[in-house]
């Protein structure tokens, strides 16, 4: 049960009312899923199904911007398709396919990196952290990527994207892209026919594109190592215990917990003396997310109880919560030609939703294709 004081997702209201409602929502294939991405994504992911018209896309072309070259691209692939239908979505009332399957994308993003301004995408908080202190020498895809993932949300001119921390700045750029093409093509989008007023400042343009917006919630948006609260749960740390990952058995999850770091006082009683705390924050996230509940109501329970009784409680419902899901991804994994096929059916879908905005797009544009 989700607890009454804290919503387990929360969907702003949209107020461009013209445009459909849609959710579209990526996930790249590098490395194994873990619970962050579980918690923070697709468990979200899930819920949307029941509400919104979804779209979710395994994000190929972005795992190249930072790797050129893969060994099993095309199993990651398969595996985060796995982990979506494992954790419940229905590839029949929704979309799910690989992003390279649908040529749209990449041309959109072009047309956006004739839009978008260097000095946007300069920026961008999470190049400069990718690309490190030798810039000169990372990719210009690396560079790019806030443009790709705007087509990517844009070429089925999506209302609604969750995001976490770190994804916000690159919405917050899809938002300044698709309002200078509405602004510079607004007469054209006019003459077409084919746009929506919407109010800049105090002037109205008629746009095509929506100004996308995040989808922000949960107790448990942002999982840190269980080996150092102040870093990220991440698919490339080095060290397997900083990590649960989807595919982990249940003696692996309930392992992890017991030697997850913590420290030696009790849990407080409420949330502020987690302040300093990041460890035990962590935890109390983690728990908080797979009971769907807040955190306060996490510490309402355990709270003057030691890690000696937390650990194990945590673990349990990491076990129930966690091990039906693995399982189900490693019976799916096993069936490649169904995972293929969901891919493909969910490709076909996509492309005639994208063709029918580039249609427009190559029109507002001035582009001859006829």
């Amino acid at each position: 049960m989700t607890d009454s004081n804290q919503p387990a997702f929360n969907q702003p209201a949209f107020n461009q009312p013209a445009f459909k409602p849609l959710v579209f929502s990526g996930v790249q294939p590098t490395g194994n899923l873990h619970l962050g991405n579980y918690l923070g994504a697709i468990k979200k992911f899930v819920a949307l199904q029941d509400t919104s018209d979804c779209i979710y896309c395994v994000v190929d072309l972005h795992s190249l911007t930072a790797q050129l070259v893969h060994d099993d691209l095309k199993d990651q692939t398969r595996s985060i398709t796995a982990a979506f239908l494992a954790s419940g979505i229905d590839p029949k009332k929704h979309i799910v396919f690989n992003q390279s399957r649908v040529m749209q994308h990449a041309e959109l993003a072009w047309i956006f990196n004739c839009v978008a301004r260097i000095g946007w995408m300069n920026r961008m908080t999470q190049f400069k952290d990718k690309a490190g202190k030798d810039r000169e020498n990372a990719s210009l895809g690396l560079l790019a990527y806030p443009s790709l993932m705007a087509a990517d949300i844009l070429v089925y001119r999506a209302t609604h994207v969750p995001v976490g921390d770190d994804q916000k700045q690159h919405l917050e750029l899809t938002r300044d892209i698709a309002q200078k093409f509405n602004n510079d093509f607004s007469d054209r989008i006019a003459g077409l026919g084919v746009g929506v007023e919407m109010k800049v400042g105090e002037e109205t343009v008629n746009g095509y594109f929506p100004l996308t917006e995040p989808i922000i919630g949960g107790p448990a948006a942002r999982i840190m190592s269980l080996r150092d609260g102040s870093k990220k749960m991440s698919k490339s740390d080095p060290s397997d215990l900083s990590r649960i990952n989807l595919t982990d058995d249940a003696d692996t999850i309930s392992k992890k917990i017991r030697k997850a770091k913590t420290d030696p006082e009790a849990l407080p009683g409420e949330l502020d003396g987690l302040a300093s705390r990041p460890e035990a924050e962590n935890l109390v996230g983690i728990y908080a997310g797979l009971a769907e509940i807040s955190k306060e109501a996490v510490l309402k329970e355990f709270g003057g109880q030691q890690f000696s009784v937390f650990k194990p409680a945590l673990a349990d419902l990491a076990v129930e919560k966690l091990a039906p899901v693995a399982g189900e991804m490693r019976r799916i994994s096993d069936d490649r030609a169904y995972v293929d096929a969901v891919l493909r059916d969910g490709g076909e879908r996509a492309g005639a939703l994208a063709e029918a905005t580039m249609k427009t797009v190559r029109d507002i544009i001035g582009l001859l294709q006829s």
